[in-house]
């Protein structure tokens, strides 16, 4: 998922039976002033999609909304309620969060875990993406979970054949030239 999309979410984009996640909209908000931003459609048709989340994500999405509910209790009137799911709990309670802030927060958790500090939210995109393709995941499945409408996207900017998929090529091929 797209950080703007991540930001755009609302909780009524979560189907917790089904445990799908809609993406229907996108954050855009270029100067990071958390009361004038704009929800856009996604670029594409394909970037409007459903994506599939496992049990431990719906987990946390409803232990994140129980939270969420005690500080819209604790603040009352004064929190916007817009029904965003990552919306600020201090200054100006209610709004989105920023992009911005999403990724001074992953900096300083990097720092703080001592990884490469130079990771971006997209950076776990890409990551995700390898992981999948490793897993052996089919690329138009990963097209569509990503929103993609053109695989040479998929295949040029995501696809990053991961050392284990290289090692494992090697592999069959060499068991390939001994049953020769």
């Amino acid at each position: 998922m797209r950080v703007g999309e991540l930001v755009a979410l609302k909780w009524k984009d979560i189907d917790f039976v089904n445990q799908t996640i809609s993406i229907t909209k996108t954050y855009y908000n270029p100067n990071n002033n958390t009361v004038k931003f704009l929800l856009v459609t996604p670029k594409t048709k394909k970037s409007r999609r459903k994506v599939v989340v496992d049990e431990d994500v719906i987990q946390a999405l409803k232990m994140h909304n129980e939270e969420q509910e005690k500080i819209i209790q604790q603040f009352g009137n004064d929190y916007n309620n817009q029904d965003f799911i990552f919306a600020k709990t201090e200054r100006q309670p209610g709004y989105p969060i920023v992009i911005k802030m999403v990724q001074l927060r992953m900096a300083r958790l990097l720092t703080l875990a001592n990884l490469n500090t130079e990771l971006t939210p997209h950076s776990l995109r890409h990551t995700h993406t390898s992981l999948l393709a490793e897993a052996g995941v089919a690329l138009e499945q990963i097209m569509d979970r990503l929103g993609h409408s053109d695989d040479q996207i998929t295949k040029n900017v995501y696809l990053h054949v991961t050392k284990e998929m290289k090692k494992e090529a090697s592999q069959k091929f060499s068991q390939l030239m001994r049953s020769l």
